[in-house]
């Protein structure tokens, strides 16, 4: 009997001890540490830094803040923006700017295979938060990939958690346990007490707290979470601008072994639409390079091969039947020299494959710009098309290859008719986010209209490539001699082949 009372007893404790270790907060905790890195190591990041600075002064500050000025400091700060932007990068660098402790969490580690876990974790992280903030003077909190916990409810679990990260972001000024246990026996003995005689209870005082949550999907959170008293700041990060990126590039430079021929300015022409963290990759893939060809220094054309690799994959060499090969250096070079024509910076022609494509042409604007007129949108249909122009000019017909191009050109079709205003109606399609025909291009064909303007802007530029592939094609059969010869062309090389062939 004594056994099996004991046997009992000993599954009760385990099944109690599994449900706390399961609820535990499955927080990290890190401590001001001067090796740390900083804010004065964030570069690229003006703007972002000053938002942050004038919260942590807020953080710092909140008594005097309240008690002098009147102000509520926010609670909540939501850093949001594409991956690789910098956001967990600096809110570390945030807390080590600070003696406080900081709290840190992927919000997918608080989920649960039960919700009720789930918000239990959620409970505990705040929990501990008020605790060591009062004891500590403050505590900093840090929730990346915050739309694990903080998306919109649906009905499937997310209700109670949304609902408890709401109830959590208005505790800071709950009393402690303690506290709550010395006033509710104050609260008992001062029946018994007359007035005078009355026990004092002590005012709670709130918890100076700051939670910084991340999200690459800021528009997926929960719009009460946004609410004033919640995270009711917001700092944007954006793709880093030319400026920034001149700052980043410098920064790593400094670290990296470059010749001379590797500046930052270079880097920041050439990683337009880069993120920082891309702009490190991509100088270590130069070194990668170097190291390759048995140097211990980047150059320039380690950096261009390591932009290529990164962007398009590493080149395979294909055993083209001739005609094949042919066919490919032609499609190419129908793109080359249209990319030229246009104005485009051609950075590479090539006939090997990259990325499951067979043969390609690399390029973009020559300045960095935000904006794409519908002249230019119509330029890079052209380009797109001139790969086809190219094959049915020299062989009577197109290949299977010019699927991907097809594909490309609609798309741009559909976006200057559903969302740019290129049509005979200004109507934007792209507002009726509720439709059931799903993307821009399947609306577009779903109706009328639409669809026979945008079939007309693919017949216009397909005409237009055609006549361009036509009227150069000596400049067009020079760049496919050149392809099959050597398989890649630079872009200085494609622009000397076509103005050579203009000129003669």
């Amino acid at each position: 009997m004594f056994i099996m009372v004991s046997g009992t007893l000993g599954v009760v404790l385990l099944a109690l001890a599994l449900y706390v270790a399961i609820g535990r907060s499955p927080h990290t905790v890190r401590h001001a540490d001067p090796t740390q890195v900083r804010l004065s190591d964030v570069v690229g990041a003006s703007t972002n830094k000053g938002d942050l600075l004038d919260t942590l002064n807020l953080f710092l500050h909140h008594v005097t803040f309240r008690q002098q000025m009147g102000g509520s400091a926010p609670r909540g700060v939501l850093l949001e923006g594409p991956p690789g932007t910098g956001k967990t990068y600096i809110a570390h660098a945030l807390a080590a700017e600070t003696d406080v402790p900081f709290f840190s969490v992927s919000a997918s580690q608080f989920q649960s295979m039960f919700p009720s876990q789930t918000s239990r974790k959620v409970r505990n992280f705040f929990k501990a938060l008020r605790r060591v903030a009062r004891s500590k003077g403050g505590a900093i909190g840090f929730i990346d990939e915050f739309d694990a916990i903080g998306s919109a409810r649906s009905g499937d679990g997310s209700v109670g958690i949304v609902y408890e990260l709401l109830l959590q972001m208005q505790s800071f000024g709950l009393p402690s346990t303690r506290q709550r246990l010395v006033d509710g026996f104050a609260r008992r003995v001062n029946r018994l007490l007359p007035s005078k005689l009355a026990l004092r209870r002590r005012t709670a005082l709130e918890a100076n707290v700051l939670v910084i949550a991340a999200t690459n999907r800021a528009a997926d959170l929960d719009p009460a979470l946004m609410r004033p008293g919640r995270f009711d700041r917001t700092v944007h990060f954006d793709l880093p601008p030319r400026n920034d990126r001149l700052e980043i590039a410098e920064y790593y430079l400094a670290r990296k072994n470059h010749e001379l021929s590797v500046s930052a300015a270079l880097v920041a022409d050439l990683t337009a639409g880069y993120t920082p963290i891309r702009i490190e990759r991509l100088l270590d893939e130069a070194l990668i390079e170097a190291l390759r060809d048995g140097r211990v220094a980047m150059r320039y054309s380690d950096v261009i091969g390591a932009q290529l690799i990164t962007e398009v994959g590493l080149a395979q060499m294909v055993g083209y039947h001739p005609d094949e090969r042919r066919r490919v250096a032609i499609h190419e070079a129908g793109h080359a020299l249209a990319a030229a024509l246009a104005g485009r910076d051609v950075k590479l022609a090539s006939i090997l494959r990259r990325s499951g494509e067979v043969g390609l042409v690399a390029h973009n604007e020559v300045d960095e710009r935000y904006l794409q007129t519908p002249s230019e949108a119509r330029d890079v249909m052209m380009i797109a098309l001139a790969g086809r122009a190219a094959e049915i000019q020299e062989f009577g017909e197109a290949s299977s290859g010019v699927a991907n191009d097809l594909h490309s050109a609609t798309t741009i079709a559909a976006e200057l008719v559903g969302m740019l205003g290129a049509s005979d109606s200004l109507m934007s399609l792209d507002a009726a986010e509720s439709s059931p025909t799903g993307n821009l291009v399947a609306k577009v064909f779903h109706d009328a209209r639409a669809r026979a303007k945008a079939d007309e802007l693919m017949n216009t530029a397909a005409d237009r490539a055609a006549c361009a592939v036509l009227e150069h094609r000596r400049a067009l059969l020079a760049l496919a001699d050149a392809l099959v010869e050597q398989d890649e062309l630079t872009g200085d090389e494609v622009h000397i082949i076509v103005a050579g062939a203009l000129t003669t």
